[in-house]
């Protein structure tokens, strides 16, 4: 059986445009998710989430490889709600301040009786310090604009700015949390190739 690659089937959700804002209707979906605060950079909450978050979904994607389906599927992309309580202080110059859940999309055949054997036998393995914090649950983010932004993180603006005018020409309100879907290893790939899906819900 053939690997299952669901950005593929879901080209539309995470492979839009690097060009133009385009306007999605995003479905209700699973995700594994961690809730944080502080600087993605320097905060070891974060690198302690994004630590169980992968560990968790690539074991559940080996137990489903191993049983009766034997399905097998590529684990999704890393992707990140982000806020602060007092908006106008979300900014780059206070990252500390930032709230964050770091979440992994989970296709339908995981299920929550999946993900908490998955955790049992995680936790037997390796000392994940999140994984009390690790839900599964699902995200319903509805109509929102994206873009494909490729470069560094710090160069998002441009894009962000965006995907707030076309919202505002459409005479609608931004709602939700600002949506980042990370399709590349920061680790292993260069600044100005990084690509990065950015969101905004809207009503």
């Amino acid at each position: 059986m053939p690997k299952i690659d669901l950005k593929k089937e879901l080209k539309h959700l995470y492979n839009p445009s690097k060009k133009e804002v385009t306007v999605v209707g995003v479905p209700p979906m699973n995700f594994l998710m961690i809730d944080g605060q502080g600087d993605p950079n320097t905060a070891s909450a974060y690198k302690d989430a994004i630590e169980t978050l992968y560990t968790v979904s690539y074991t559940a994607k080996f137990m489903v490889k191993k049983g009766e389906t034997g399905i097998d599927y590529a684990v999704m992309p890393l992707e990140g709600l982000w806020w602060a309580e007092d908006m106008s202080q979300f900014s780059t110059d206070n990252k500390d301040a930032w709230l964050w859940t770091s979440m992994i999309m989970q296709p339908e055949y995981v299920t929550a009786e999946l993900i908490a054997a998955a955790k049992e036998q995680a936790d037997k393995k390796k000392d994940l310090p999140a994984l009390s914090k690790l839900r599964f649950e699902t995200y319903n983010e509805g109509r929102a604009a994206q873009i494909m932004h490729i470069g560094p993180f710090s160069e998002e603006g441009l894009a962000i700015e965006r995907i707030h005018h076309l919202i505002a020409e459409q005479g609608a309100e931004r709602r939700g949390k600002h949506h980042e879907i990370y399709l590349s290893d920061p680790r292993r790939t260069a600044p100005e190739k990084l690509k990065t899906v950015i969101r905004q819900p809207f009503q």
